[in-house]
């Protein structure tokens, strides 16, 4: 069942009510001054079938839809009516103004490029009419009115009619952009989730993988030897298995990570950085200020690019001492993750026609840099073959602030 517009509705009731009105006006016209002769029953009957005709159109063969072309049976109840109209015009002029309504409803429903001619025939047979019964001096008013009706008539419901396309048309846009808003936010998040996942498992899971297969590859090559050091080396992976279990337990979830749960921002890196280190790797924790109290996505941040930059150490700087340093300004916190290894090229890491990266290599300074625009701060690094690396991280906390002065963040030389 299709919905109709109240507006719809409303003119519908306008131009039948208007019909019915004009019908009974003709007929007692023609009962009052045109009855007479062999013709008076042909015209009642005329007048009979015309009204029925009309009112079964109305259930049977109804208007088409702003828009939509006319159904085969509408045209053909269209056709029959203004037949009927036109045999009753020639046989009594009484019917002349009950052509109105035929005129709105061919306007209604045919393209303009038919609707206008067919007003003009009508608005033709109207003045015939009119002139063929007029006595005495003719009327101008009886040649200039109903054409001058007719063409108010018949730009006012075209200009509707084209109004209401553009209208159409408008709406179809708006309602296909909403579908491929739609569509691109879904998108977007689920690129993003996917993101999300991808560097939640590096930072997580991967690393802790990584750290199990060292100390069990360690083990394995001491167990004959160091029996006590490679129990050691399994305790320290055993230890790492349950730490990477309480984080996939977290990650699931989508809770901070464990180490924040049980400390604050300075807290969780001071484990962190006594947690990371072991034989041949020292880390140290620095703070320099009172961070105060951060947002969660903040202190997440900072936390998981500290765990990044220090497996990057661990698997690949060759470093005997690392440093944390969380500094907190007014406006900004930032955090430097220092080592004394082997540095690499910065500009070759940056430079898309170097050598391709390893594969399964090279995904945790994109991660950080992520991580650090997802909390509105930016990633820095700097590094020089044989001098040690220093990845920097620098988080505004207040926005306004720093757009109206900004700080730079400068890497503090490794300390170590």
């Amino acid at each position: 069942m299709r919905h109709i517009d109240p507006d719809e509705r409303w003119l519908g009731a306008v131009v039948h009510g208007a019909f019915f009105l004009l019908l009974g006006s003709s007929f007692a016209r023609f009962l009052t001054r045109d009855q007479g002769g062999a013709r008076t029953g042909w015209v009642v009957a005329l007048f009979a079938v015309f009204c029925l005709l009309y009112v079964l159109g109305r259930f049977l063969a109804p208007a088409p839809r702003p828009g939509s072309p006319p159904a085969t049976r509408h045209l053909v109840w269209l056709g029959s009516v203004s037949v009927v109209w036109v045999v009753l015009l020639a046989l009594t002029p009484s019917a002349t103004w009950c052509a109105m309504p035929l005129l709105f409803a061919n306007l209604h429903a045919l393209p303009p490029r038919i609707a206008v001619p067919v007003a003009g025939v009508l608005t033709a047979l109207v003045v015939a009419s009119e002139v063929r019964v007029a006595e005495g001096t003719l009327n101008p008013n009886m040649v200039v009115a109903p054409p001058a009706v007719a063409a108010v008539a018949t730009a006012v419901m075209v200009h509707l009619q084209r109004q209401g396309a553009r209208q159409r048309v408008l709406i179809e846009d708006l309602v296909r952009t909403r579908h491929e808003l739609a569509v691109t936010e879904r998108r977007a998040g689920v690129l993003a989730e996917r993101q999300r996942l991808s560097t939640e498992i590096h930072d997580t899971l991967a690393q802790g993988l990584s750290s199990q297969r060292m100390l069990l590859q360690a083990a394995g090559r001491v167990w004959d030897t160091d029996p006590e050091a490679a129990r050691e080396h399994v305790r320290g992976a055993a230890e790492i298995t349950s730490r990477s279990l309480a984080e996939a337990r977290r990650f699931v979830h989508d809770l901070a990570p464990a180490d924040l749960a049980e400390h604050t921002l300075p807290g969780a890196l001071a484990v962190l950085a006594e947690r990371e280190s072991g034989p041949g790797l020292t880390v140290e924790f620095r703070l320099d200020g009172e961070p105060g109290r951060l947002p969660e996505r903040v202190e997440a941040a900072l936390l998981r690019i500290a765990q990044g930059a220090l497996a990057n150490v661990r698997e690949h700087a060759a470093a005997t001492r690392a440093a944390l340093t969380l500094t907190c300004l007014d406006d900004q916190i930032s955090l430097d993750v220092a080592d004394n290894g082997r540095g690499f090229d910065v500009d070759r890491l940056r430079d898309p026609s170097g050598p391709e990266p390893s594969r399964g290599r090279g995904h945790g300074l994109p991660a950080m840099r992520i991580r650090a625009g997802q909390a509105g701060g930016t990633l820095a690094v700097e590094s020089t073959p044989g001098e040690g690396t220093v990845v920097s991280a620098a988080i505004p906390l207040a926005p306004l602030a720093s757009a109206v002065r900004p700080v730079s963040h400068a890497p503090k030389e490794p300390a170590l």
